[in-house]
């Protein structure tokens, strides 16, 4: 059974798109094991996208490794640069968005902004000082977080082939909870 969303983002439910945001909201809640083993789930998601080799453990950071899983379940390119556990590859991956809209794909700093650490997610929404995030590896699990504004690196816009769902928007939300500082 699914975790349910929390009642501020409880609306996402009944969006009929994008896809890339309706599979990743089918993962919602997943979470790390704690202790010494690895959640089965999110290392079946690295064999079925390829990564088993590479991806052994969920105390690696799995932001990407999560967005890799719903972009091919949603029928999308699912390694940038050839590598999806890199958060900065996914800056290479769809086409770039000036303005950050429902379902994009989020590119931020992590540790330094010219360093080589990322986090990745989808847009949900915004407030004044922060996107709202749905991804992995938020708190060990994947949930939505509110990440600064200043930390962006780049919003990235699947490539429709046909037409964009008339639902991609931007989203205006209340600011609720702390802003999330270390997602690794």
């Amino acid at each position: 059974m699914p975790t349910p969303l929390p009642a501020a983002y409880a609306w996402l439910d009944a969006e009929p798109g994008p896809r890339l945001l309706k599979e990743f909201l089918k993962i919602f809640g997943t979470a790390e094991d704690l202790g010494p083993g690895s959640n089965p789930t999110i290392l079946d998601w690295a064999r079925s996208i390829g990564l088993d080799r590479v991806y052994r453990d969920d105390a690696t950071a799995w932001c990407g490794l999560a967005l890799a899983y719903v972009a091919g379940q949603a029928g999308w390119d699912n390694a940038p640069r050839g590598n999806a556990l890199m958060a900065r590859n996914w800056q290479a991956w769809g086409n770039p968005a000036d303005t950050p809209m429902l379902g994009d794909v989020l590119v931020f700093w992590r540790g330094a902004r010219n360093g080589f650490q990322g986090h990745v997610g989808v847009y949900v929404g915004e407030d004044d000082s922060a996107f709202h995030v749905l991804g992995g590896n938020q708190d060990d699990r994947v949930s939505i977080k509110r990440l600064g504004r200043d930390r962006l690196l780049q919003a990235r816009r699947c490539p429709w082939r046909i037409n964009q769902p008339a639902n991609v928007r931007r989203v205006r939300l209340a600011a609720n909870g702390r802003l999330s500082q270390n997602e690794g």
